[in-house]
């Protein structure tokens, strides 16, 4: 059995608005405040953003790297008097499974780790969450003793338990936690329609298909008729994997529901169509889908498009841009106006990446609309407009009702054309900020892309103060990760300098386990290049520099390419040079 330890005048007006603070505080906040490590205020706005967000107090911590885990975990174990364990030297293995509720697990982050006598020892990061232990106490009728443990090993214990168990998050949610439902406004269907798509069993097996998606990380959910099988595949990471292979027979019944609830005309199966759908886990907790259909030659393909709103507000830390980078595009986009050009392929994270920015800009004070084509996510305090051509209303149609509301932050979705480049620099040069994106390979390529578009280099040049660039590169597994023994003309070949050949750090490569799934990578890193607009950048730009003459000003101003960004992720052991050369395409 594992052994436990324990690691070691204001103003009358201030102590007034502090009590006041205080009363509004409790738990782990109120140690916080009153150990110094944050102000009331502070740990009152942080225990008021967790409740909002559906988090725990822990969680908005970390999420505001306030402090690391391990910094948390000490202090709690003090504070409270309570035993402190590193969760990584315990043995899962010994759990007694009997003792534990996945589903409290999961929503509580409390996990039982052994009895003695009628005692069940509990880690928990939080030893002041009593609803955690009470719920734990009546579930098991033992007496719950808490163990303060790190929240992110917590939460990585209680994953490898769930896998473990093959449950999945439709099997440890309640049922009427856990349903999908339509928004207002859905299309009616005939009763034939509904009797023939409510079938139990393809609910539910839609229901699980979905939910496992979420469960695994997948940000797209393919259903692939095909003449003599019917298939289902997930991205995940980037990289299309088949999960599984459902009867033939019921293709239609499962494209027929998706349809339902998605939104769509079950009826019509010649065209495309498009629509959303929304997942409810809990009452805290929802997941959108972006939904799109297509006839092929033997049934309607469907792809789902996973679009949780969690992601943009991980920070702006956790997205991959190395300080320099960070601390450019803060610089930008907290500038009163200017344009900010947001580029790279499909499914790079430019949506993520804005939508992070939009939500550090989003304050009461400001006024933010947005126009997109389909908004992807939905942010509270954002004025968000979905693009319809064939109701005429254009990103240039859009536009030109944002300058009549009164904004001062604007977001387009995709610049496309002239009248729309147009409006937009016009509002970048009048006071607002403009926020938007273009298809083009680097920052260099996206300034001429508008000079081809036909906007003029003047109207470039004193509009765009900031470009990035952008992709999606594999993480390496950092339970299997392997060193990698490179040639030294191989890395030379990639793009590294001989003086950065000194031996100083150590390329590592994928191998694959249970944690991966056997692929040697989890989770993706950003890979960017972070263009500011100099002086001597808009000079080129007047003189009708191309993009070489662009990308040559960049190096002189050191700004890093995509290939460069990306051996600072091979340096520091993030990623494998071999995803660096395939994302970056050189």
């Amino acid at each position: 059995m594992s052994t436990f330890l324990i690691r070691d005048s204001d103003r009358p007006a201030d102590m007034a608005t502090h009590a006041a603070a205080a009363r509004n505080i409790s738990g782990l906040a109120r140690a916080l405040a009153q150990g110094g490590l944050m102000s009331e205020y502070d740990a009152e706005t942080l225990q008021t953003q967790a409740q909002s967000s559906g988090i725990s107090f822990v969680e908005q911590v970390l999420v505001g790297k306030r402090m690391t885990a391990q910094q948390l975990a000490v202090f709690a174990s003090r504070a409270f008097g309570t035993p402190l364990l590193d969760l990584a030297s315990f043995d899962l293995d010994q759990v007694q499974k009997e003792h534990v509720d996945l589903k409290i697990a999961q929503a509580r982050r409390v996990l039982p780790l052994y009895r003695r006598s009628n005692k069940l020892y509990v880690a928990i990061s939080d030893p002041a969450n009593l609803q955690a232990l009470e719920e734990v106490r009546f579930k098991t009728n033992l007496v719950p003793e808490p163990i303060v443990v790190e929240d992110d090993k917590l939460g990585q214990a209680i994953a490898q338990l769930v896998e473990a168990s093959g449950a999945t998050l439709k099997d440890i949610a309640n049922i009427e936690d856990l349903e999908v439902g339509l928004e207002d406004g859905a299309p009616s269907a005939s009763i034939e329609d509904e009797a023939d798509v409510e079938d139990a069993p393809v609910v539910k097996y839609i229901q699980k298909l979905l939910t496992d998606a979420i469960a695994v990380g997948a940000s797209d959910i393919h259903f692939e008729p095909y003449e003599k099988y019917f298939r289902v595949r997930y991205r995940i990471d980037g990289i299309l994997s088949e999960i599984t292979q459902p009867p033939l027979v019921i293709k239609d019944k499962v494209a027929s529901r998706i349809k339902v609830i998605s939104k769509l005309d079950i009826s019509e199966k010649r065209v495309p169509q498009d629509g959303r759908m929304k997942l409810v886990l809990t009452k805290a907790k929802a997941i959108d889908f972006r939904v799109s259909t297509l006839p092929t030659l033997y049934g309607e393909k469907i792809v789902m498009r996973i679009l949780d709103s969690a992601g943009v507000k991980i920070g702006i830390e956790a997205l991959g841009y190395e300080p320099d980078q960070q601390e450019a595009l803060l610089f930008a986009i907290k500038r009163p106006y200017g344009m900010i050009l947001v580029t790279g392929p499909t499914g790079s994270g430019k949506t993520v990446s804005l939508y992070t920015c939009l939500n550090i800009l989003n304050q009461p004070g400001v006024n933010i609309a947005t126009a997109e084509d389909p908004c992807e996510i939905q942010l509270p305090g954002v004025n968000q407009v979905n693009v319809n051509d064939k109701a005429g209303l254009t990103f240039a149609t859009a536009l030109k009702a944002f300058l009549r509301q009164d904004p001062d932050i604007i977001m387009v979705g995709e610049i496309r054309d002239l009248e729309t480049a147009d409006i937009a620099i016009k509002a970048a040069q009048t006071g607002h900020l403009v926020l938007s994106t273009l298809h083009t390979n680097d920052a260099p390529t996206t300034l001429t892309r508008l000079l081809n578009m036909g906007v003029a280099p003047f109207n470039v040049a004193s509009s765009v103060i900031l470009i990035t660039a952008q992709r999606l590169g594999r993480r390496l597994c950092t339970y299997c990760r392997k060193p990698e023994d490179i040639p030294p003309e191989a890395l030379l070949r990639a793009g590294f300098s001989q003086e950065e050949l000194d031996g100083s750090w150590q390329p590592y490569g994928p191998v694959g386990c249970d944690n991966c799934k056997g692929t040697g990578y989890k989770g993706r890193v950003g890979v960017y290049q972070v263009l500011p607009i100099t002086d001597e950048m808009r000079q080129v730009i007047m003189r009708n520099g191309n993009a070489l003459d662009i990308a040559e000003q960049a190096q002189k101003e050191g700004v890093r390419d995509l290939r460069q960004s990306g051996l600072l992720k091979v340096k520091s052991g993030m990623t494998s040079l071999e995803e660096i050369e395939a994302i970056t395409n050189e």
